[in-house]
């Protein structure tokens, strides 16, 4: 992928979760037995502001912004945009009220 930063997975790794660009949740069946939901989102609320940052420090996305930027500009957004969508829709899934 190209990480500018260098070899350092979980740093990368945490970032990408604060920004937004990933997001952490699981899956427990155990609590669907205690009539909880088991759906659950690890992720905190993600700073949107650092999610081009987060782009920007992958030389994948970098060197699309040099070598395209107008397109790499649409692209970033709709990306941010889809994944503010997905976070939503996962907390919206936590949120949900399970019952049996």
């Amino acid at each position: 992928h190209g990480l500018k930063k260098g070899m350092n997975p979980q740093a990368e790794a945490k970032s990408a979760v604060e920004a937004g660009y990933w997001h952490l949740y699981h899956y427990n069946p155990l609590l669907e037995a205690e009539g909880k939901n088991p759906f659950v989102l690890d992720s905190k609320e993600p700073d949107w502001d650092k999610f081009q940052d987060f782009l920007n420090s992958e030389v994948r996305f970098a060197s699309l912004t040099k070598s395209f930027p107008k397109e790499a500009k649409v692209l970033f957004k709709a990306s941010k945009e889809s994944a503010q969508w997905r976070y939503n829709y996962y907390r919206r899934m936590a949120d949900m009220k399970y019952d049996n």
